[in-house]
C-alpha cells in the first residue's frame, strides 16, 4: 500500500485526484488543507495544516507514513509558491517520504522570454526539489477540457471561460485559431496520475493528453452541439503581447475576485503560449504511450454535453 498526501485536495484538480485515488485499495489517501471540512471523508480524511510551519508539516507526513506527496496548491506567484516550497522541505525531512509531484497541471515552462510570475514561482519549487533527496516530477496536461463542458459534465474545477464561453456562445481565440492544443479532462488527468504512481522511476516531466485539436475546431464543435452561431473574435499576437484579450460575456462576473487587468494579462499570456505551441503535449514522451489502454474523453464528447441544453 502506498500512503499518499494530496496538498490542496479539497477542490479543483486536487479533489479530482483524491476522488480517483481513494477508490484504489492499494492506496491510503490523506488530504492536506488549511481549513477543516464540514464533513470528513473517511476514505480521504482532511488533515488541517499550517503551511508556514515546516516542522508541523513534517510531523503530519511522518505520522501518516506518507510515501508520496502530490501538490495541487494553486501556485500563481512568489507569495502563493511559499507554501509549496515549505511542503518540499517538510517532505525532504520526513523519513518515510520518498516522492513528490509538484503543482503544475498545465504546460512546461517557456524557454524564451521573461517568465510569468506563475512560472517563476513554479521554477522556484523545482529548484528547491533539486536540492533534496526526493524523487520528483511534474505533470503537464495542457488545457483542461472541463472548460467546455461545465456545468453539464462532472467536474470539481472552478473555472472562468478563457477562450470559449459556451453559455454565452462567444469566443476570443489567440492568433488565427489554428494552433494545435492538447486538451485533457480533469478525471483523465487523475487516472494518469494514479498510473504514474506505480511507475518504478519518474522522469522530471510527465506528459498526458486527452485529445489534440485547434480552437477553430472547438468552436465548430460548439456550434454544432448548441445549434447556434458563436460570436468569434481573433486576438493578434501584438494585442496579446500588450496584455489584452477580447472580453467574453462571462468575464465581468470574475472581476470582483480576479480584477480585469490581471485577468486580461493572465489570459493574454495563455494565448501567447498557445501561439508558441506550448499547449501541445508531446506524444512520444507521454503517459498515453506508456498506458495505451487508457480511454480518454475527447473534446467532442465533452462539448456534446451541451446538446439540447
Amino acid at each position: 500500500m502506498v500512503a499518499i498526501a494530496i496538498a490542496g485536495g479539497t477542490g479543483n484538480i486536487g479533489q479530482t485526484i483524491a476522488e480517483v485515488l481513494k477508490e484504489n485499495p492499494e492506496h491510503k489517501v490523506i488530504v492536506l488543507s488549511r481549513k477543516a471540512p464540514e464533513v470528513q471523508d473517511e476514505a480521504a480524511p482532511v488533515i488541517v495544516v499550517n503551511y508556514d510551519d515546516v516542522d508541523e508539516l513534517t510531523r503530519v507526513l511522518e505520522n501518516d507514513n506518507i510515501h508520496t506527496v502530490i501538490s495541487t496548491i494553486p501556485v500563481m506567484g512568489p507569495e502563493s509558491g511559499g507554501p509549496e516550497i515549505n511542503l518540499v522541505r517538510a517532505a525532504d525531512k520526513s523519513g518515510p517520504t520518498k516522492r513528490f509531484i509538484s503543482s503544475d497541471w498545465s504546460i512546461p515552462f517557456p524557454k524564451m522570454g521573461e517568465p510569468s510570475p506563475q512560472h517563476a514561482a513554479r521554477a522556484a519549487t523545482i529548484a528547491e526539489l533539486r536540492e533534496t533527496g526526493l524523487e520528483w516530477t511534474t505533470v503537464h496536461n495542457g488545457y483542461l477540457t472541463d472548460y467546455f463542458g461545465v456545468p453539464h459534465i462532472k467536474s470539481h474545477m472552478r473555472l472562468i471561460a478563457i477562450n470559449v464561453d459556451m453559455a454565452n456562445k462567444a469566443a476570443s481565440l489567440p492568433g488565427t485559431g489554428d494552433d494545435v492544443v492538447s486538451f485533457t479532462y480533469s478525471f483523465d488527468v487523475a487516472k494518469f496520475v494514479e498510473l504514474a504512481i506505480g511507475l518504478p522511476r519518474w522522469e522530471e516531466e510527465l506528459f498526458c493528453y486527452g485529445d489534440h485539436c485547434t480552437f477553430n475546431e472547438v468552436v465548430r464543435m460548439a456550434e454544432q452541439a448548441t445549434a447556434s452561431k458563436f460570436s468569434v473574435a481573433y486576438d493578434s499576437k501584438e494585442k496579446l503581447k500588450q496584455g489584452h484579450i477580447t472580453e467574453l460575456p462571462s468575464h465581468p462576473l470574475a472581476y470582483s475576485y480576479f480584477p480585469k487587468p490581471v485577468l486580461q494579462s493572465v489570459f493574454a499570456t495563455f494565448g501567447l503560449y498557445v501561439i508558441q505551441g506550448l499547449f501541445k503535449m508531446p506524444e512520444e514522451r507521454s503517459l498515453n504511450r506508456l498506458f495505451p489502454d487508457v480511454k480518454t474523453k475527447k473534446v467532442s464528447e465533452v462539448i456534446n454535453a451541451w446538446k439540447g441544453k
